[in-house]
């Protein structure tokens, strides 16, 4: 039974929200985020990267960098630029990209949903990566960037989305990348209370991406209930802001992987090793995605291969059939002596989005080898969070991406 509610939003005033929408906080790092932010003085990710607003030797993490969110974003509210909604509303956020569209409902999760295990996670989070955006929510006492969620679809859910996109969208832009965002208000009481009552018949909802930003959001609301022991349940810090998509709707990119080195074997030393897990075929210079589960191709010394795996996995096993496992257990730990991608400073990850060209220029650079991966499938991430377990790092990479400062959630009481 999920506890998905309403919320007063924060928002951008009307004709501003192409300037002030910005990309997750961790996609730039600190130089790609300074630049964007002396491109558009508006962005949102001034907020969101407040150090952005300081010298370069200014830490990170240094409590000035945090009070400057805060202040930017009262700033913000105080002089017009956001405007908060009088009463409490569902929204839909679409997105369309290379002309395919995703609809999700925007909307608050409940604490006690993620604490429960209604709301599941597929991953590991890391407590130095949580701490930034923990000190983010609690000293702006907002909720800054969506989580994004995924559910099974559901047609009545489906028909209620479908009659409020008939009505004028409240925002409707094209982004710098090419993607349509388009936001619809649901203010309607009636239609507010039966959608509210479709999610309770909900039982598992799945964190798709961001994790680090929900743990973060709840672990903020853990230490507001602590400071508030009298706490009933419906204040603001019980919930954290989320947009959920139906499963079907959804589509995720590859993640591939580049290798520093071999491992100090020749090329040939190490196809003959690969050789005895996988099928090769030499494809040549132009760059090929794989086809199907099971396949992956690998860019080495200019040549790209297909590479086929040999063995079998156990169909009880939702975590070792994936393929981002059956390359780690097999070749990369193996083979390349790499035990633990999430710590080893010889692979590197590249999202899909990217292309296979990313790979190529990354092999020219700084790397020895390169692998792209067939996409982890939303179905095989249901099943890895559905048995409580959790995936290899990087496993899965979503398009489009939501924005930030289109909807806040504040949670001062």
């Amino acid at each position: 039974m999920a506890d998905i509610r309403p919320f007063r939003a924060v928002r951008p005033r009307k004709g501003l929200e192409a300037q002030i929408a910005a990309l997750p906080y961790d996609v730039y790092d600190r130089r790609e985020a300074l630049e964007e932010t002396k491109k558009n003085p508006l962005s949102f990710l001034r907020i969101d990267r407040a150090e952005t607003q300081f010298a370069q030797d200014i830490d990170l993490y240094d409590p000035r960098v945090y009070e400057k969110a805060r202040e930017l974003l009262g700033r913000m509210i105080a002089d017009g630029s956001f405007v908060q909604e009088e009463t409490p509303c569902y929204y839909l956020y679409e997105l369309t990209m290379d002309g395919r569209t995703q609809t999700g409902i925007a909307a608050c999760a409940s604490v006690d949903d993620y604490e429960s295990h209604v709301i599941k996670k597929h991953e590991n989070t890391r407590e130095e990566k949580e701490e930034d955006r923990i000190r983010h929510v609690d000293v702006c006492s907002a909720q800054t960037g969506p989580i994004f969620l995924a559910y099974r679809m559901k047609e009545t859910i489906e028909r209620l989305t479908e009659q409020s996109k008939r009505e004028e969208a409240l925002y409707d832009f094209v982004s710098g990348d090419g993607i349509r965002h388009r936001i619809w208000r649901i203010a309607d009481t009636r239609r507010i209370e039966a959608l509210r009552k479709e999610f309770t018949d909900i039982t598992e909802i799945y964190i798709a991406d961001g994790h680090h930003r929900c743990a973060s959001a709840v672990k903020v609301g853990q230490k507001r209930r602590r400071a508030h022991p009298g706490y009933d349940g419906t204040e603001e810090f019980n919930y954290f802001l989320a947009v959920l998509f139906p499963d079907q709707e959804l589509t995720i990119m590859d993640y591939n992987r580049v290798v520093k080195d071999t491992n100090s074997l020749t090329a040939e030393a190490f196809l003959n090793r690969v050789s005895e897990r996988f099928r090769i075929e030499k494809l040549g210079r132009t760059a090929q995605r794989p086809a199907k589960k099971g396949e992956f191709t690998m860019y080495l010394e200019d040549i790209w291969y297909r590479l086929t795996y040999l063995g079998e996995t156990e169909e009880n096993d939702p975590v070792g059939q994936l393929d981002v496992s059956i390359l780690q257990r097999e070749l990369l730990s193996p083979i390349l002596g790499i035990g633990d991608p999430r710590t080893d400073e010889r692979i590197d990850f590249v999202g899909g989005i990217r292309g296979l060209s990313e790979l190529e220029r990354r092999v020219h650079t700084d790397c020895k080898l390169a692998f792209a991966l067939y996409p982890t499938s939303i179905s095989e991430l249901f099943a890895v969070a559905d048995a409580g377990l959790l995936m290899p790092p990087k496993s899965t990479w979503f398009e489009p991406k939501l924005r930030s400062g289109l909807l806040i959630h504040q949670i001062e009481e």
